[in-house]
């Protein structure tokens, strides 16, 4: 198509742009001076609110001949010639060809029909294979987040023209530049050097389902309650421990306390866990709970009745902070 493009701009000595509907360049052919408006387009891929209203103010996706645009001096934009990109009667997209003097002869429209029609037919045809594409690459990913598969990682990286040994990290919630799956999380393919993403440092493409899983581990442990300098699963530290934890161990296997509050009001073990987390620090928790310290006190003497442990000193604190941990990561996941 750009052969085209590049033959038709030199039959009428004019520069061509063709683009899609959100007026973004695809092929272009430039002859001479251009105005500021197809510079930032092609140039920065910007597109001017001012121009971009040109579209509709002359009607231009209802066209079906080539028309004459006049020049737009507020937008820095010369006279032009437009020409809607149509397939299945539907506008995909416009061809441009700058004419601020008017040189362009009626015996060349049918020119820009006819160079209209190839386009219309190329992007099509793009467009239908850039849809394959990504259906395949989704179910591709959905074998991967499955468990570790060297095979779909071996045709995602083909597909993809991604080196065999590449590595991805995900986001969560989904950030932009990845590919979006299931779950609002984002797979991210590291091309140059790895960022402090959600899931930690960068794995094998064969264990996207990993990462993930750490992805949203972090997730799950934040919102029960984890304070890690930096969120992703390299700084969870010991909150790892709960997330590996296996299922058949329960809070009340840690330290019988926990399952002892549980059964209590839940304000003794958010308590208990906050204040455990501040290391035994009354004034950091009360503040953290928003109560009075008498109030706190209160229920330091009511947690000690109950589990036998004074979450200011003792050696049973930590077994007891990690059963929280687990019965606040456990809790998490069920909402």
């Amino acid at each position: 198509m750009q052969r085209e493009i590049d033959r038709l701009a030199e039959e009428i000595g004019l520069s061509v742009v063709v683009e899609d509907r959100e007026q973004h360049p695809i092929w272009w052919s430039t002859r001479g001076a251009v105005d500021s408006t197809r510079s930032r387009t092609i140039l920065d891929r910007y597109v001017d609110p001012v121009a971009a209203a040109v579209v509709q103010r002359f009607h231009l996706y209802e066209a079906t001949a080539p028309v004459r645009v006049p020049a737009i001096p507020e937008a820095d934009m010369w006279a032009r010639w437009c020409m809607p990109v149509r397939f299945d009667d539907r506008a995909i997209g416009l061809l441009w060809v700058l004419d601020p003097d008017g040189v362009l002869k009626d015996a060349a429209l049918p020119r820009l029909v006819e160079c209209a029609g190839l386009a219309a037919e190329a992007m099509a045809a793009g467009q239908e294979s850039a849809e394959r594409r990504r259906r395949r690459r989704e179910m591709l990913l959905d074998r991967l987040l499955a468990g570790r598969d060297e095979e779909a990682a071996r045709e995602l990286a083909r597909l993809e023209n991604l080196p065999l040994d590449a590595r991805v990290q995900v986001e969560v919630p989904a950030r932009p530049g990845g590919w979006e799956v299931s779950g609002k999380l984002s797979v991210h393919v590291v091309r140059a050097s790895a960022r402090e993403a959600t899931s930690g440092t960068p794995l094998p493409l064969a264990e996207t389902g990993e990462a993930a899983r750490r992805a949203v581990a972090v997730r799950r442990a934040i919102a029960a309650g984890a304070r890690p300098d930096l969120e992703t699963w390299d700084g969870l530290g010991a909150w790892r421990l709960i997330v590996d934890a296996p299922e058949t161990l329960t809070p009340g296997d840690l330290h019988s306390g926990a399952a002892v509050l549980a059964e209590g009001r839940d304000d003794l073990m958010t308590t208990a866990r906050i204040v455990l987390d501040h290391g035994g620090e009354v004034a950091a928790a009360a503040r953290e709970l928003h109560v009075h310290r008498t109030t706190l006190y209160y229920r330091l003497d009511r947690i000690t009745e109950l589990t036998g442990v004074d979450l200011r000193s003792g050696p049973a604190r930590t077994s007891l902070q990690l059963a929280l941990w687990l019965a606040a990561y456990r809790s998490a996941g069920e909402h």
